[in-house]
């Protein structure tokens, strides 16, 4: 895929993302963006894929949030929670029941 047609099927993807996850963390911190692209290692681009899961990253700052793909690249990114607002914000991921919980290895943006 060209570069620009990945990129711009990436975007659409990282704001939907950032809407998801906007829709709840509902305070005052915002959902930003993040990857719209796979890291290939290659010419061949590709957007990030369609699909959202849901990732909890224990930092020293507390608890980052993250909306991703099947292969864990973020899309969008909001932190940091303290443990009961983590908590919170995971019970209302799981009881959309669309949504589920990645536990592999994320990659976000540096």
């Amino acid at each position: 895929m060209q570069y620009f047609t990945a990129l711009k099927i990436g975007e659409k993807r990282v704001r939907d993302a950032q809407e998801l996850l906007s829709s709840f963390i509902s305070d005052n911190t915002p959902a930003l963006p993040a990857l719209a692209l796979k890291d290939n290692k290659s010419n061949n681009w590709e957007p990030v894929g369609e699909e959202n899961y849901f990732a909890i990253l224990k930092e020293d700052q507390g608890y980052l949030i993250a909306i991703c793909d099947k292969n864990g690249i973020a899309k969008s990114i909001a932190n940091w929670f303290s443990e009961e607002k983590k908590e919170e914000i995971r019970r209302k991921l799981n009881e959309r029941g669309d949504i589920f919980e990645y536990n592999g290895k994320v990659s976000l943006p540096v």
